[in-house]
């Protein structure tokens, strides 16, 4: 039986087969956290490598892990910072908490993160800083950082577990030492994964990134269909939108359609990207009640967070008066919207 996407049905079969409809955009979403956007910051297995061996070397095998070993290995390479972090195991704003409470540091959690940023994209960046105030905060990090590792595990409650308590700090320097030296059986090594949980740090400093998948598959098209289009910003404002699209298309003072683009991957996120779209829906009732132009709404989502409740599915499905799109069908958005009338044709 041939299954019928919302977007092919007319509206007044719109409501009848609703559930029929709802099935058929389940079937089709896709778990997007599978795959992750690069973004500018990404550090690949080759570059974490090449800063591991600068710090094993500045540091004679970890023999002489010191303050000054540690910022000597900085310097040749910013990336050094990274791998002291994983090794102390602690995110950008728990190193910079540290650094604040044991050391006075004033480096804030903004500002823990900014400087790992500029130490994965500019491998010279800390070798070529000459403010005062920033060195100061990197050698409070390395300081901390250098103090913990060498500690390792104090003694603690039966009941707890201490963060250092892992197979590289859990004894110290000897621990760093017989990592560094030995091949850690695979085991230890997937539940040290297991813990960090794989790709969180890129997942969380790219999560704003996640939904650009969508959004340059949607410009992609429109581009080749060489159709008018403006795309906002992120947080832009514009008169009469408090709730902004993605997308105007032919622009924002006279628009026959807006696009939203949204990925979820969880079903609380997917309610709240529902009622952002419902949002623009709104607008378009507001302008059909006011004798003003109205627009189309057209939703473009994916990820598996959609697919969780029924009842939002309905709604947007309805509210959408059936235009609403996965990357399985963005294909066929420009032939089923007000969008193929801005599509140049070809005389003769």
């Amino acid at each position: 039986m041939e299954v019928l996407r919302p977007f092919e049905v007319t509206s007044s079969d719109l409501q009848d087969r609703i559930e029929e409809l709802v099935d058929a955009t389940f079937s089709d979403l896709q778990s997007q956290f599978l795959v992750l956007p690069r973004g500018a910051n990404f550090v690949e297995y080759r570059e974490f490598q090449n800063a591991y061996e600068v710090l094993r070397r500045r540091t004679n095998a970890f023999a002489d892990f010191s303050e000054g070993s540690v910022l000597t290995a900085l310097r040749e390479n910013s990336l050094c910072l990274v791998v002291v972090r994983t090794m102390l195991g602690m995110s950008p704003p728990e190193w910079a908490d540290l650094a604040r409470s044991d050391k006075n540091s004033d480096i804030t959690q903004g500002h823990a993160r900014s400087l790992e940023g500029r130490c994965r994209r500019d491998r010279t960046y800390i070798n070529r800083l000459h403010s005062t105030e920033s060195l100061d905060r990197i050698n409070a990090l390395v300081s901390v950082a250098v103090e913990y590792i060498v500690r390792g595990t104090p003694p603690g409650a039966p009941d707890t577990v201490h963060r250092l308590d892992k197979v590289d700090t859990s004894h110290g320097l000897k621990s760093l030492r017989h990592a560094a030296s030995q091949h850690i059986p695979y085991a230890v090594l997937l539940y040290e994964r297991y813990l960090g949980r794989p790709f969180a740090t890129h997942r969380d400093a790219v999560s704003e990134l996640v939904g650009d998948v969508m959004e340059t598959a949607i410009e992609e098209r429109l581009t080749r269909a060489r159709i008018t289009f403006r795309k906002t910003k992120r947080s832009e404002s514009i008169p009469g939108y408090d709730q902004v699209p993605d997308f105007f298309v032919p622009d924002e003072f006279n628009p026959s359609a807006v696009i939203e683009a949204k990925i979820a991957c969880d079903d609380g996120s997917a309610r709240d990207k529902v009622a952002r779209i419902e949002r623009l829906t709104r607008i378009r009732d507001d302008r059909r009640r006011g004798g003003q132009p109205d627009f189309e709404v057209i939703a473009c989502i994916d990820g598996r967070g959609f697919g969780v409740r029924r009842e939002d599915m309905r709604s947007l499905i309805n509210r959408t008066e059936g235009k609403v799109f996965t990357l399985a069908t963005l294909d066929q958005m420009i032939t089923h919207t007000q969008l193929q009338r801005f599509q140049p044709t070809v005389e003769g």
